[in-house]
């Protein structure tokens, strides 16, 4: 049994009815040529004999007197977690998001490992889909990223490679640098965390400073609870909706390399630009720029550990300016103030200043408070993927989607992820506060466009 740690634990502690805590990810698979109309079925059933899965696949949360632990599920039964459904016709894109916005809006079994995956049929371009939801207490989206691509394969020719869950781990070497306890002892437990946080007092003093130190005279410095009251920082219902495209990385590249910037500079433009436009669409553009809490990862490369391991930063997102070129500039200078702040800290002081900083936000939000200064406006993840094609067993992946996790004051999640020449943008939101999700498509279309124009303009 394996205690989880306290931001694992948080997953699961603010999950209620209306709010289940996974993240998730769609992918679409091209048949390989000359497959038979059985080929799904006998992908299906080859899955299916994978049945002894690896941790944490087959390990359910199990609540005890020192906290959260996960173990082992002793009644684990692959047919409640792998699942095979078919589309209605005329099979769509809009009938596959329709069906995996329902499937994310439902909450996985507590009394099971918290994990499922539909392998989806009836696409009327041939192709199928897998849906995979993983809750956040168990991953983060780039340990998600990695086990997912774990279970593909670069041969188009291998076959029977083990799914999702079947994949086998490497053990963690640990270092002496790191403090382990017996989970079930909570004495030995709260003498490391003291040891461990008088290590990680300056950083998590910094954080609390920040939410209550005046930004007025440097916009670029976004600190937590300045930013605007927007439609999307409001109470959500049960319901999803998730709306996903693709767009070239190479056209974002270039943007990057005509401004000096990053391709995350780039990204989080075009969603800038997107959230400015459909907020004026809904005359709800608030007069100051929203702010976006962009996750950083502070995972080790070859780190084979469970569970969160990220820090964050709040960047300006310029919503306020019109230009699509002073808007990427304006995000650019704040993108990079934070993350300057971020390199002066080890990583658990990175870690300690996130958790200082946005650590106040559940009680803010059970008060109240985020209604009239939220922490920030929406969460803007970028979880870098796979730069060749991968296939399992023989089916070319083409296109790959995230999807997030909507809570209360936080109706938008907007989390994109690259695939070989491509980016893909997941938009998941409350279906209720958040309507006609799907414009925000053709807006990012419009300023990606908007972006090119104001730059290759100034050349």
């Amino acid at each position: 049994m394996k205690a989880l740690s306290p931001t694992d634990a948080l997953f699961l502690l603010g999950e209620d009815r209306r709010k289940p805590m996974h993240v998730a990810g769609l992918q679409l698979f091209r048949p390989p040529a000359g497959a038979g109309d059985d080929f799904i079925s006998e992908l299906w059933e080859s899955a299916l004999e994978f049945d002894v899965p690896e941790k944490p696949f087959n390990q359910r949360m199990v609540l005890r007197p020192t906290g959260w632990h996960r173990d082992d599920d002793p009644h684990f039964d692959i047919h409640h977690h792998f699942r095979h459904s078919a589309l209605p016709k005329p099979g769509r894109i809009r009938e596959l998001l329709a069906l995996v916005s329902r499937l994310h809006g439902t909450h996985c079994d507590r009394s099971r490992p918290l994990w499922e995956e539909s392998l989806i049929e009836g696409l009327n371009d041939g192709r199928f889909a897998l849906y995979t939801k993983i809750h956040h207490s168990l991953v983060d989206g780039m340990a998600a990223m990695r086990l997912g691509h774990q279970a593909l394969s670069p041969d188009p020719l291998e076959l029977n490679r083990p799914p999702i869950w079947a994949q086998k781990r490497q053990p963690r070497k640990t270092t002496s640098s790191e403090v382990s306890s017996p989970a079930g002892n909570p004495v030995s437990s709260l003498v490391d965390n003291i040891k461990g946080g008088y290590r990680l007092l300056p950083a998590a003093g910094r954080g609390l400073r920040d939410i209550f130190r005046d930004v007025e005279h440097n916009t670029a410095n976004a600190r937590p609870f300045h930013a605007p009251v927007t439609m999307f920082n409001v109470p959500i219902c049960s319901s999803r909706r998730f709306a996903a495209q693709s767009y070239s990385l190479d056209r974002m590249k270039k943007l990057a390399k005509s401004c000096g910037g990053t391709i995350n500079d780039i990204a989080l433009a075009v969603c800038s630009g997107a959230l400015r436009d459909y907020l004026i669409a809904n005359n709800a553009l608030p007069d100051k720029p929203l702010i976006a809490m962009v996750p950083v990862s502070v995972r080790a490369a070859d780190s084979p550990e469970d569970g969160n391991q990220v820090a964050a930063i709040l960047v300006n997102l310029g919503t306020h300016i019109g230009d699509p070129g002073d808007r990427l500039r304006h995000i650019m200078e704040s993108a990079q103030f934070a993350k300057n702040r971020l390199r002066s800290m080890s990583r658990l002081e990175q870690i300690a200043y996130t958790a200082a900083t946005l650590g106040p936000t559940p009680l803010s939000m059970a008060l109240g408070i985020d209604r009239v200064r939220p922490p920030f406006n929406l969460v803007i993840s970028n979880v870098p993927g796979p730069k060749t094609s991968l296939y399992w067993n023989g089916a070319k992946l083409e296109e790959m989607y995230p999807l997030s996790i909507p809570y209360d004051g936080q109706a938008m999640n907007i989390t994109l992820t690259s695939y070989e020449d491509q980016v893909g943008f997941g938009f998941t939101a409350c279906r209720q506060a958040v309507p006609s999700l799907q414009r925000l498509l053709d807006y990012s279309e419009t300023a990606l466009a908007d972006l090119e124009t104001s730059l290759f303009e100034r050349i």
